[in-house]
Formats: structure tokens, C-alpha cells, sequence
């Protein structure tokens, strides 16, 4: 049997959650939401719903169905009385549909059962847990370009990256306290520590061996990463952070990027750096730019059980990012 690659361990991944998620919302079964309709069926419904009077056509295209397997959809929604078709004047081929009051009905059912399936679900996590939840779903959907309801952007977004400016240390404290929080759900010790951490790099800021950059996107903040010198051949790197809604544009690579560059310049030999394993995308960009996982360990802190990990990547031996 050949070798499993990093794509395959990808690939099986994704089914796997594939698998867990059409469990978790029922639609392995035959009824969807405790209803005489399965999942096709209940797209069409609320599509039917959502729209003003489409046509099969349109139909068609938005839901990427196949076409006899709507149309019998469609004539069995009819014989059902669920739906009603009118010739539509500019095209006799071509019927308007919409839905009758029974159709309304059935649709009004099935999306307040939706919506407390969903609200049950969430009412098992915390606020920070849901949020994170919430973020990881926006993110699927702007990546794979999925319809009208998560657009990938037409064009790159802008930003730049900066050196720091009056008042952006108190813009990275605070953001890490409200961020940390809110997504994985860290006590106000952990906004303590970042506030130690800016305080020592303003004392002790070396020009030459130290850097702080600021992504910058349509005149606000909206990253951070320090690099600071460990030792004469070690640097670290700290306080990585992206806001929210400027994740998925590249700027937290393209900021561990600027700390690699600058390490070789200012001659460094290894770059390390410390952080947890809830932190999947940050860990997920350090492994992309040749970061090694070197050391791990549980621990409890930030009102949290953690799980410690220490990365390092030896400048001397890196090939650059992984492709």
C-alpha cells in the first residue's frame, strides 16, 4: 500500500467531518427535521420561499440539481398542493412558481424546527465556543466560494504591513484581552501577560535585532506580530494576531513571513515561539512556513487546561514555505 500524503491525511479529514456533520444535523435520516420531506426536497421548499416567483430553470442553476430529479420534485409538490405554476408572459415555455398557502405552512414548520435544532445545538457551547464555531463555517464557505451567500472576494482585499505607531501597543493589548476571550474563552490573566510582553519590548527595544509589525487595512489595525531577541542566535516570535474580519487575506502568513525575513537578516540561527493547540490556524500557518513542533506539555492557565507547544524553525537548514 503506498504512503498516505499530507493531501490524502486532508482528504480523509474532510470526509470524516462530512460524515459527523450529516449525522449532526439529521440527514441521514428519512425525513429531514422530523418532517415528511427529505433534505433536496426542503432546499427546494426554502428556496421556493425565498424567491419571488422562479422558474424550474432558475431553480436548476441555484441549487445545482439535476434536472429530471427536480422536476419530479416539482410535479409532486403540485400534486401535493404545496406549490402553484403560472405561464410566464415572456417565455410560454417557461412557468412561474411559487408557493400555495399549504406550501407556506409546511415551509413555516420546517424552518422554526431548524432554527431551534440550531439553537439547541449552540446552547450546549459557551459564548466564546460558538462564536469560534460560527467564524470556522464563514471561513468554509468564503474558501470553497460557495454561492451568493459566502462570496470569495473579486479581488484581494489591500492592507500594509507597518512599523509601529503611537498607540498601537494599547491596540494589541486589547485586542488580544477581547479576541482571546471571546474565541476560546481566556481569563483577563492572559490580556496581564500580553501587557508584560509590550512593556518589555518598549524598555528593552533593540532596533537592530528586534522588530514589530502592524498590518494596516483601510486606515485601521487589523494584525500584529512582535520578533524579539531570545538570545545572540535565538528569536522569538510573539503575539501573532489577525482580526476576525481580515482572516482568510493572507496576512497572518505574510506577517510570519516579515519575522523570517528579518531574523536572517539580523543573523539569527533559529527562530522559537510558544503557544497553544486551540490556536489550529496560527499552528497551521507556522507549520506552512517550516516551523517543527519541538515540545508540548499541559497546563492550566488563562482559567483554561491547556495544552503548552514550542515550535522552532533553524534558519539554517529552512527551504522556505511549503507549497
Amino acid at each position: 500500500m503506498p504512503a498516505q500524503t499530507d493531501l490524502d491525511r486532508r482528504i480523509a479529514e474532510v470526509r470524516r467531518f462530512n460524515r459527523f456533520y450529516t449525522r449532526q444535523i439529521g440527514v441521514l435520516n428519512e425525513g429531514l427535521l422530523r418532517s415528511p420531506f427529505s433534505l433536496a426536497e426542503t432546499r427546494v421548499l426554502y428556496e421556493l420561499a425565498q424567491r419571488d416567483k422562479p422558474t424550474a430553470s432558475a431553480l436548476r442553476l441555484g441549487l445545482n440539481l439535476d434536472a429530471g430529479y427536480l422536476s419530479r420534485i416539482l410535479r409532486d409538490f403540485e400534486r401535493r398542493g404545496l406549490i402553484r405554476k403560472k405561464r410566464a408572459a415572456r417565455d410560454g415555455r417557461q412557468s412561474l412558481l411559487s408557493l400555495t398557502a399549504r406550501g407556506s405552512a409546511a415551509f413555516a414548520r420546517l424552518n422554526a424546527r431548524s432554527h431551534e435544532e440550531v439553537r439547541t445545538m449552540l446552547s450546549g457551547l459557551s459564548e466564546a465556543e460558538q462564536n469560534r464555531m460560527v467564524e470556522a463555517m464563514q471561513t468554509i464557505g468564503q474558501l470553497l466560494g460557495l454561492g451568493l451567500e459566502f462570496p470569495r472576494p473579486s479581488r484581494p482585499a489591500h492592507y500594509i504591513l507597518r512599523p509601529r505607531q503611537p498607540g498601537d501597543m494599547g491596540w494589541v493589548i486589547e485586542r488580544h484581552g477581547v479576541l482571546y476571550a471571546r474565541e476560546y474563552g481566556l481569563d483577563e490573566k492572559f490580556e496581564g501577560l500580553v501587557a508584560g510582553i509590550v512593556a518589555r519590548f518598549i524598555e528593552r527595544y533593540n532596533p537592530k535585532r528586534e522588530r514589530c509589525w502592524i498590518a494596516e487595512r483601510e486606515g485601521a489595525p487589523v494584525g500584529s506580530v512582535f520578533l524579539i531577541a531570545k538570545s545572540a542566535r535565538v528569536a522569538q516570535l510573539r503575539m501573532l494576531l489577525v482580526e476576525p474580519h481580515a482572516r482568510g487575506l493572507g496576512i497572518g502568513r505574510r506577517l510570519v513571513d516579515e519575522c523570517i525575513r528579518f531574523a536572517r537578516q539580523a543573523g539569527y540561527r533559529k527562530i522559537i515561539l510558544w503557544t497553544n493547540d486551540i490556536l489550529i490556524s496560527a499552528r497551521r500557518i507556522y507549520e506552512a512556513a517550516g516551523f517543527r513542533l519541538a515540545e508540548q506539555k499541559a497546563h492550566q492557565s488563562f482559567g483554561q487546561r491547556l495544552v503548552g507547544q514550542t515550535w522552532e524553525l533553524n534558519l539554517e537548514n529552512a527551504t522556505g514555505r511549503k507549497r
